[in-house]
This record gives C-alpha cells, sequence and structure tokens, in this order.
C-alpha cells in the first residue's frame, strides 16, 4: 500500500492575527487561493481556555448572551501527517478573471480580461479551459460588494452590465483603459453589446450593485440574513475590508480571595453596615464576626464590602478601565503577588529617584514588574472602523457582524509584559483645564470633533475631553523617547491611557507574544523615568514639519485631519500597533509650548528651565 502523502495547509498565520487582523469574515490572499476565513463553530481541534473573568463578563454583555468562554485559536500538531487543529476557510470569491490581452476598436489596444465564475474552472480553480481548448490562468476578482452591516458576496456581473436581471449568458469582459487600475478606466462589457462604466459602482444613487442580500458566506451555508441595504463596493485588499472589534483588559491581582470569601460568608450579617463606624462597632460586639475577619482592617473589610455591593449592581459596573485605574492607583505597595507564574505585580518608585520640576504633576510612578494582557475578538465591522472608548469600552448599538451562528466562545490571546505607570495628579490637570488659552484650545479641537463626526455618519462618541488628548499625546512622545535612548523598538511598547474622574495616568507596557521586551529593560528605563520624560518633552517642542504642524487647524476642510492638533508623523504618529486609538485624539500643544501655541501646554516654559 502507497504510503498517504502528508497534508499540509494552504497557509498560516500567527495565533495573535487572528484575533487582530484575519479573524472570522476577513479577506485573506494565500500563496494559491483568495479566501474568507471561516466562522468559529468550523474550527477543529483542542483550544486552550483562557481564564480572564473580567472579561468575560464584558463579552457576555455585549454579545447578550448569558456567558461565555475565551478560548485561543487551534493550534496545529507540527508531528503529525494528518493534522486535526486547524482554522478552516472558504474560498472567496467566486468569480475570476483570466490573464490576457486583446486587440479590440479598430487597432486600439486595451488590456481585456474575461470574466469567469468558479465553476467554469478546473477542479483546482488556477485555470480556465475556453471553447478552442486553450489555457488560461486565472485570478480571484479584486471587487466584491458589501454593506455597512458587514455582509459580503460576490457582485451580479450579467446584471450589472445589464443594468437589472438577465436571461443572457454571453462572455463577460472586463476593459481596462490605461495601466492604473483606476475605476474610471473600467468597463464592463458582455458579447451580446450591452457595456457599462465600472464607475457607475461608485454612485450611490445608482445603486449599481442592487440591495444586499444578507449574505454571511464566513457562516456557511443558509446563513443569510435579512438586510436590504444598497450595496457598496470594496475592493478586497482595501483597509477598510476588516475592522475586528476587540476588547482588551489587564488582568488584575486578586486583592484577597480569602477577604473576598469571608465577606461573602458574612452578607446577610453585615446588610445593613453602610458606614465604617457601623462595621467597627458591629466587630466589637459581635466575636464570631470578629473570628472570621480577624486578619484584616476595618477599612479593608469595608472597602471589600462595598466594592462587592457595587459589582452586583446592575446600574453601577464598572468600566474596564476604571477597575485598572483602581488597581495601579492603589496605596498598597507592592501590588500583587511576586510570583513566577503571577498575572500582576507592581512597585513603586520611591519619589526621591523621579521628582525633578518637570515632574510636579506627576503624583507617583509604579514599576510593573509582570502584567498580562487578554485580548478577546467579539465581533467586525467592515467600511468603517469603531474604536473601544476612552473607558476601554465598544459601543452596544454597533452592528457588528457575527463570528458564529451560536455564540458560546469567543478567540482571545494572552500576553504577558512588563510596564511603567505614571499616575497624574488629579489637581493639577484640573488646574490647567482651567487656563483661559487651555479653554480655546478645547474649542478648537471639538470643533474638529464635530466636523469629523458628521462625516462620520454612524458614529455617535462624545468628545474625549483635553485630559485624554494631552495624556494620549505625551504617552506617544514617551514611547518615541524610551525607544531611542533604549533601545526598544517602538512597535514593541504599548500604551493605556486613564483619563476620567477615577484617575489620570499612563500605562506604557510591552505585552508581545515573544520574549522582546519581557526581560526587564523597561522596568530599568523606568528607574530613570524623569530623565527620559524630560527627553520627551523636548521632543515635542518643535516638529520637523513645523511650522506647517503647529499650525493645523482641526476643523480644516481640505486635509479632512479632524481628529489632530499639533500633531503628524514627524513627531506624534506611531505604529498602529502600539496606539489604542489608531493614531487619533492627539495635539502636542496641549503637553509643550509650540510655535502657534505657546501658552496652552499642561508642561510650561518655566517648568521646562527648571
Amino acid at each position: 500500500m502507497a504510503a498517504r502523502k502528508k497534508i499540509k495547509p494552504h497557509g498560516t498565520i500567527r495565533q495573535s492575527q487572528i484575533i487582530t487582523t484575519f479573524g472570522p469574515g476577513a479577506l485573506v490572499d494565500l500563496p494559491d487561493h483568495s479566501v474568507i476565513i471561516a466562522g468559529i463553530e468550523y474550527w477543529t481541534g483542542e483550544k486552550e481556555l483562557i481564564k480572564e473573568e473580567r472579561l468575560q463578563n464584558k463579552v457576555a454583555q455585549l454579545l447578550n448572551v448569558p456567558s461565555v468562554k475565551l478560548k485561543a485559536p487551534p493550534v496545529p500538531d507540527e508531528s503529525s501527517e494528518f493534522p486535526n487543529s486547524y482554522v478552516r476557510a472558504w474560498l472567496f470569491p467566486e468569480w475570476f478573471v483570466t490573464q490576457e490581452m486583446r486587440d479590440i476598436n479598430g487597432g486600439k489596444e486595451f488590456r481585456s480580461r474575461r470574466i469567469i465564475h468558479r465553476e467554469a474552472l478546473t477542479a483546482n480553480a488556477l485555470t480556465y479551459i475556453d471553447e478552442s481548448q486553450k489555457k488560461h490562468k486565472v485570478v480571484p476578482m479584486r471587487f466584491v460588494r458589501t454593506c455597512t452591516k458587514g455582509h459580503i458576496g460576490d457582485i451580479d456581473w450579467p446584471a450589472f452590465v445589464h443594468s437589472g436581471k438577465t436571461d443572457c449568458r454571453r462572455p463577460i469582459w472586463m476593459d481596462e483603459r490605461g495601466t492604473s487600475g483606476d475605476l474610471s478606466e473600467i468597463s464592463i462589457r458582455c458579447e451580446c453589446g450591452a457595456n457599462r462604466e465600472f464607475v457607475a459602482t461608485t454612485f450611490p444613487r445608482e445603486r449599481a450593485l442592487g440591495y444586499c442580500n444578507g449574505a454571511r458566506p464566513w457562516l456557511g451555508d443558509f446563513s443569510n440574513e435579512e438586510c436590504g441595504e444598497v450595496n457598496r463596493l470594496l475592493i478586497r485588499s482595501a483597509s477598510n475590508a476588516y475592522f475586528p472589534q476587540k476588547l482588551t483588559v489587564i488582568s488584575l491581582p486578586d486583592k484577597n480571595e480569602v477577604l473576598s470569601q469571608a465577606v461573602i460568608q458574612c452578607v446577610s450579617q453585615l446588610q445593613k453596615v453602610e458606614k465604617l463606624e457601623q462595621l467597627e462597632t458591629l466587630l466589637d460586639l459581635l466575636d464570631d464576626l470578629k473570628e472570621v475577619f480577624k486578619d484584616f482592617t476595618a477599612e479593608e473589610i469595608f472597602e471589600e464590602l462595598m466594592s462587592q455591593r457595587k459589582a452586583a449592581s446592575t446600574d453601577a459596573v464598572q468600566t474596564v478601565k476604571e477597575a485598572e485605574i483602581k488597581v495601579l492607583t492603589s496605596t498598597d505597595d507592592p501590588i500583587g503577588a511576586d510570583e513566577a507564574e503571577g498575572w500582576f505585580h507592581a512597585t513603586k518608585l520611591p519619589p526621591e529617584r523621579w521628582q525633578a520640576p518637570h515632574m510636579e504633576g506627576i503624583e507617583q510612578v509604579v514599576l510593573v514588574h509582570r502584567l498580562r494582557e487578554v485580548t478577546a475578538l467579539v465581533g467586525f465591522t467592515r467600511l468603517e472602523a469603531f474604536m473601544p472608548d476612552i473607558d476601554g469600552e465598544l459601543d452596544a448599538d454597533v452592528e457588528r457582524a457575527a463570528l458564529a451562528q451560536e455564540i458560546s466562545w469567543v478567540p482571545a490571546f494572552e500576553n504577558r509584559g512588563e510596564g511603567i505607570f505614571l499616575h497624574f495628579n488629579k489637581e493639577a490637570i484640573k488646574t490647567w483645564e482651567a487656563l483661559p488659552r487651555v479653554k480655546d484650545r478645547r474649542m478648537e479641537l471639538t470643533n474638529g470633533f464635530i466636523q469629523w463626526q458628521q462625516a462620520q455618519s454612524t458614529t455617535k462618541r462624545e468628545f474625549c475631553g483635553l485630559p485624554y488628548f494631552m495624556l494620549h499625546s505625551l504617552s506617544h512622545l514617551l514611547i518615541t523617547a524610551l525607544s531611542l535612548e533604549c533601545g526598544y523598538p517602538a512597535s514593541s511598547i504599548r500604551e493605556r491611557i486613564y483619563a476620567n474622574e477615577n484617575g489620570y495616568g499612563i500605562l506604557l507596557y510591552t505585552g508581545t507574544p515573544d520574549a522582546e521586551g519581557t526581560l526587564g529593560g523597561l522596568i530599568e528605563a523606568g528607574k530613570d523615568i524623569s530623565k527620559h520624560l524630560a527627553y520627551a518633552l523636548e521632543l515635542g517642542r518643535l516638529c520637523s514639519n513645523d511650522p506647517v504642524c503647529a499650525q493645523h487647524k482641526p476643523d480644516n476642510e481640505l486635509e479632512k485631519r479632524y481628529l489632530h492638533g499639533a500633531a503628524c508623523h514627524g513627531c506624534l504618529l506611531i505604529a498602529e500597533t502600539s496606539c489604542e486609538m489608531n493614531n487619533e485624539f492627539l495635539d502636542r500643544a496641549l503637553v509643550v509650548p509650540t510655535l502657534m501655541t505657546p501658552d496652552g501646554a499642561f508642561f510650561s516654559t518655566a517648568t521646562l528651565k527648571g
């Protein structure tokens, strides 16, 4: 009996890319095929369970399901000849074009390629044999149709060229004038004589691609749902073809599981406690209660009791970042246990190690020796991206496309790393916000935000506020400074900005699956944070594109950079893998004095000179 040939996958991608780039519904070009990644119910093999209760609860609430599990995408066993763990993908699109040239229109040469359906191809879907038995190589059609709900499908080419449904089955050709590939140089022609300019697909009023039938090919057969929106043209490789909707949390230390369970055990005895004094009296009167809580102070017990009550309240659910900022700004030192397999461990840097005139607005510096980041994919959108808000929450009203017809789990991955947290003084930020020139700058940035909202018809996000603008801009400057001084590539450092009434701060951390940036280097940089911050502020004072960068107006309709103040690739824009807001909401004029705005910065000229 002949030996069976080892089965090889059609392509490979990293686990994390399944969540960040190539999740269910994503269009992917493999070496030999163009495919759409299948829904998670078609993924086979063992999937590692990831434990992160806070993220699980958020995902379940967002997807409106009772509960949900987090699982890592399956990893094939490379030692097996016939792997049973893989992520499935379907061939998409099902229309192809041949690679040939024809001489038409009285000797004037056009690039004319025949449009072929998958059913007319050879078995491997790579070759077309025409009527004269001549073989032609084919490539997948680069144009498909989609709608704002994420549905996607092939363009009905016979219906398009005939401007409606037709019984004509004559060959259809794509004629391209010139070599730019511009839509205005493309026309679709049927051998029956029908001809239509392809640029018609860009005019919404013409409804050239018809109405959406709710196709969801990534979920398999019989997965269509009601829709009826006007189809819009989509180029498969375009950047707006797939926007993953992700939720990310930093795993927090279990402050004290023993205390938590003790409070739950005695909740009936504590139900009338509303003030710390009442709890102290109760502990003095009840010996059995005092015995249960003998290892804890009254303040710790009261804080845990209030925390559990708030968590149980349906109208007082903590946001993703609210829970994190409370731990990062905790009075505890250290925060979390220093254990090899621990999720979170941080210590505070003594003030004498970092205090300086330019550090006056900073309350404390926290060195995060160990942290764990967990990211879950909950859906995706097309045409328009919907990022988490400044509190790390996704909008529940967004019509995101589903990962499966029935959700019981979602793909997730975890990274471990280290970080630096800068905790800013709340009063210092409030005082800065009240300055007249800062209020003027807020108006300018708000006008740009309003212009952006009007351009994004489906966006309902509120203005993030000046503290977020300022902290976000400073974060980018600091990432650049650290990468230049410490040898870290900027793309290996990520940010997390906290800017609300619960606290203000910047968390810079490494969170990569490999060893880069997780060997103590960022902690060592944190010990000299005063020097790095001074360098970051110096970088922000003058941009290589000044005065153009400093003069930019957020509401400028020609530039259409509505969410930028003084910000460009020469100063603030960094790798989007590092930025939590896709390089939006940036303005260095709020951080340091610039050529056009010398008096609206959080770090004033006097402070910098000092």
